[in-house]
């Protein structure tokens, strides 16, 4: 094998090893359609994906995968044959056997398999969920699939997190060594309002007749006084008067 394509696989195999807990030997979960393609292609199964692998591996399938198979007839016979030679793992199905497909799909829910198959709509399906590692073959040449869309943003998300976390604690650290408490959100308490003083710009100022003095106020009374009693004289009593 190429050093390019080593340095591929293992890069592959240590991003999911880091991220989400694969460990060898690596448990590699085969269907029959990759057995069909590896037939086709004349390859050993377990003897390429070891020598691609470079490591500890382990070829599983379940009782769902050969009944699917066996169900297909004559055209998987030769892959129905290569299947059987792989360990049959439990897959909870034992007695109410479902498509291959779903099978595989419940069985990566809560384990780490590689998923050796050649399935385009199983392998699409799976992209879209983090933490599923594919394999599968190219003419005669095994391929594991660099990490799906998926799979990156978790891991760019979880990465992200942390560094926030992290920031927070390394705060609060500095904090206590400097003896500071950390702070608390404090609630803002509603002060009671009582009524508003009168705005003193908006009252009018009564206006106050100045008193006048004392002399001259009689004066003035004891005209208007005067002024009341008199009377008008016609002219005719003048002259008798007079």
């Amino acid at each position: 094998m190429k050093i390019s394509r080593f340095k591929k696989s293992h890069k592959t195999l240590v991003f999911f090893a880091s991220n989400f807990d694969y460990r060898e030997p690596y448990q590699v979960l085969v269907d029959a359609t990759f057995c069909q393609a590896a037939l086709q292609h004349k390859i050993g199964i377990e003897e390429q994906i070891r020598k691609y692998f470079q490591c500890n591996v382990k070829l599983l399938t379940t009782q769902c995968v050969i009944l699917e198979a066996e169900a297909l007839g004559a055209p998987l016979t030769g892959a129905t044959t290569i299947v059987k030679q792989f360990h049959v793992h439990k897959c909870g199905h034992e007695g109410k056997p479902v498509a291959a497909a779903e099978c595989i799909k419940s069985m990566t829910k809560d384990n780490r398999y590689v998923v050796a198959s050649q399935d385009r709509l199983l392998q699409a399906s799976l992209r879209k969920i983090p933490g599923r590692c594919l394999l599968y073959l190219h003419k005669a040449t095994p391929v594991l699939e660099a990490p799906s869309a998926a799979s990156k943003k978790w891991v760019l998300k979880r990465a992200k997190n942390l560094m926030l976390g992290k920031q927070a604690d390394k705060i609060d650290f500095m904090k206590q060594q400097q003896g500071i408490k950390p702070t608390e959100p404090t609630v803002k308490k509603k002060q009671q309002r009582g009524p508003k003083n009168p705005n003193p710009l908006s009252c009018k100022k009564s206006k106050k007749q100045k008193a006048a003095p004392q002399g001259v106020q009689q004066t003035t009374t004891t005209i208007a006084k005067a002024k009341r009693k008199r009377v008008k004289i016609s002219a005719h009593i003048k002259e008798l008067i007079n």
